[in-house]
């Protein structure tokens, strides 16, 4: 696997500085133009850039910078890491320790509820399973299943919360909207609301007999005015 060069315009930045290598070697090594180098040893490119040195962080040695000097034509060639980092490639479903894989089909009815998006693939990366045994889950065929209970796989430690999120993420792209109907709405739409047939009889308003409620009033005020007498005695 090919080396790559940590921040480059900031080691150019450096070479510029501090050595004598010219602008097509250290574009070369930088992967820059070398237009983009004079640009940065006149001053008009990276100015707020702080150069690094290439040296200290392991990536060329003091010979390697000695001998480009020498030869206008030699080429930077990247020195080889001290310690190599193998590339993780995880092919297959997940390994789950084997404490852990009684709690498979329970996160596995979890995911089949709480994420119905996901693809048996996405739940077989996520808690190491497979496939037959997701959909035996789903239809219920399941030899416990009457003994499952929904358990979140990133709490059972099959999984962590970045891993589910990103197969959330992947399986809900280009995924269509959710309908009212999905979503359990409850409003009803407006064409319906309209017409709603409610019947209800208006009383009639009933004409006011001036008559009666001066009458009325004047009986109010005799009774007190008799309830006033009665205390004076």
């Amino acid at each position: 696997m090919a080396q790559t060069l940590l921040m480059p315009k900031a080691t150019a930045v450096w070479l510029v500085d501090n050595t004598a290598l010219s602008f097509d070697q250290i574009a070369q090594f930088c992967k820059l133009h070398p237009l983009e180098v004079k640009a940065i040893a006149d001053g008009e490119a990276a100015q707020g850039i702080k150069g690094l040195d290439p040296i200290s962080t392991g990536q060329l040695s003091r010979d390697e910078i000695a001998r480009a000097e020498a030869d206008v034509n030699y080429k930077l060639k990247i020195s080889e890491p001290k310690v190599r980092v193998p590339d993780s490639k995880r092919r297959g479903p997940r390994y789950t320790p084997v404490s852990k894989r009684q709690d498979r089909p329970n996160a596995i009815l979890w995911l089949v509820r709480n994420h119905p998006e996901l693809k048996d693939a996405q739940i077989s990366r996520l808690v190491g399973t497979t496939k037959s045994t997701i959909e035996q889950i789903r239809d219920r065929t399941h030899w416990n299943s009457a003994n499952l209970t929904p358990m979140d796989p990133v709490t059972l430690g099959l999984c962590s919360q970045i891993d589910l999120d990103l197969e959330v993420e992947k399986a809900s792209k280009g995924r269509p909207l959710p309908t009212a109907a999905e979503l359990g709405a409850t409003l009803q739409a407006a064409n319906e609301t309209e017409n709603l047939g409610f019947s209800y009889d208006r009383e009639e308003e009933k004409e006011i007999d001036v008559n009666a409620v001066f009458s009325k009033l004047q009986s109010l005020k005799s009774d007190r005015n008799d309830d006033e007498d009665d205390d004076r005695f």
